[in-house]
């Protein structure tokens, strides 16, 4: 999956909190989604002086990466629910960052086929 798929699936799958993603359509929307931010944050200190293009492309694209996470978390067959070990410091952080670099389970799991 190319920058371009990726990021169309993740939008067109906008609030789909059950299937699983891979790693490649995980990994090009977090690129996208940080080259947004970063282009906007620019964009904000140049024009207004303070954050309002990028407060909205954030909160535009809250639900997707919260979905694609999730999809993520179920390709290494976790339960979407342990997005919120990222809560705590460092650790949490770290096994997120694991299982998100991590190949996704072959064949079926219990959240569905591979994609």
């Amino acid at each position: 999956m190319n920058f371009t798929e990726a990021v169309t699936s993740v939008f067109s799958k906008y609030a789909v909190f059950r299937g699983r993603a891979r790693r490649s359509e995980f990994w090009w929307f977090t690129l996208f989604n940080i080259a947004g931010s970063f282009v906007l944050g620019f964009l904000d200190s140049l024009l207004f002086g303070h954050e309002v293009l990028s407060a909205l492309f954030a909160l535009g694209t809250l639900i997707p990466v919260l979905a694609v996470t999730v999809r993520r978390l179920h390709d290494v067959d976790r339960s979407g629910w342990w997005i919120l070990i990222g809560l705590v410091p460092l650790i949490g952080w770290i096994v997120l960052l694991v299982w998100y670099v991590r190949e996704g389970t072959p064949g079926l799991n219990q959240f569905g086929p591979a994609v």
